[in-house]
């Protein structure tokens, strides 16, 4: 039985492969499932970008690279 590419709370490692969520399987999952509707996959992805945030630790920065883990690779070539 495979296991499917999810985020495990509150670490937010894929349950499947445990590398950092979303892993590679994970955003290709996402892509298909959301294929006609980019806007709508970056809205649940800044959404679960701002749980991740909700449940860290009050310690150090690092939003930004989070932030680029969670959202920026769907936003597509040339976007900002």
């Amino acid at each position: 039985m495979s296991r499917e590419h999810v985020p495990s709370r509150p670490t937010w490692r894929c349950r499947a492969c445990g590398i950092a969520w979303p892993c590679s399987p994970a955003k290709l999952r996402l892509l298909a499932a959301y294929r006609d509707a980019r806007p709508a996959l970056l809205v649940h992805l800044a959404t679960l970008w701002a749980e991740a945030e909700a449940q860290r630790p009050a310690r150090g920065g690092g939003a930004a690279d989070r932030y680029r883990r969670f959202v920026g690779w769907a936003r597509g070539r040339g976007g900002r």
